[in-house]
């Protein structure tokens, strides 16, 4: 407290920090719940699309051994290296409580037999099976990119604004309300000390008045006595 004036104008200083603390204390922590809400409407669809993720992989897998075992391997990848039409993936922005998460959307995954660029005689539909599988698991895995990243964002969001919402409750409000505390009492302090001055400035001009008309009160009769009879 030693680098603190204790002023009025401090006081009022300190007394407006205090209170834009409080608003942006409150305010954070809207905002946390506002975040720890999305957070976990975001859990559960993360946790279902990992799952489909696995049970997407598992089955083009098993899919492509199934068509591997059928078509061989060099007729697959011979098939492959027929796709003209190549999904892309655009990545957006949205905004979720002030948080900027990825918007990610794919374009050609899902193609009709005609766009695959292979030709329907001559394959076996499990061919058709294993694209199907492959291009099912691609939207998967876009929309996990999305929604993971997203999660990962709102974690971090919510950790930074935890310990802003702390550093205020704890520290910086705390701190602010004591050193309005000290400049209030030292001003109350200044205030005692300035009335038992003027007491006691008050108190010695009555003596001084009262000891000069005692004075006066003595001289008068000397005066009198000076003063020759006519």
């Amino acid at each position: 407290m030693a680098d603190i004036v204790p002023t009025r104008s401090a006081l009022i200083d300190t007394k407006r920090k205090i209170k834009l603390s409080q608003t942006g204390h409150k305010l954070l922590k809207m905002k946390r719940d506002g975040l720890m809400y999305e957070l976990f409407e975001l859990l559960p669809k993360v946790k279902d699309i990992r799952k489909n993720l696995v049970t997407h992989y598992n089955s083009a897998q098993g899919k492509m051994a199934v068509a591997q075992a059928i078509e061989g391997r060099i007729n697959i990848k011979s098939i492959a290296h027929t796709q003209q039409l190549v999904p892309t993936v655009k990545v957006g922005e949205k905004n979720i409580m002030g948080v900027v998460v990825p918007s990610v959307t794919g374009e050609a995954v899902r193609k009709t037999l005609t766009e695959r660029g292979y030709g329907i005689i001559g394959t076996s539909p499990q061919i058709d099976d294993v694209v199907d599988s492959f291009e099912m698991l691609v939207e998967e895995i876009i929309k996990a990119a999305e929604l993971e990243t997203t999660l990962k964002r709102l974690l971090e969001e919510i950790d930074k604004t935890k310990r802003r919402v702390n550093a205020l409750e704890f520290k910086v409000i705390p701190d602010l309300e004591a050193a309005r505390d000290y400049i209030l009492l030292r001003l109350e302090e200044m205030e005692r000390e300035s009335i038992f001055g003027l007491k006691k400035i008050k108190e010695k001009a009555r003596r001084r008045a009262k000891e000069e008309a005692a004075a006066r009160a003595a001289a008068l009769p000397e005066a009198e006595a000076a003063v020759p009879a006519r």
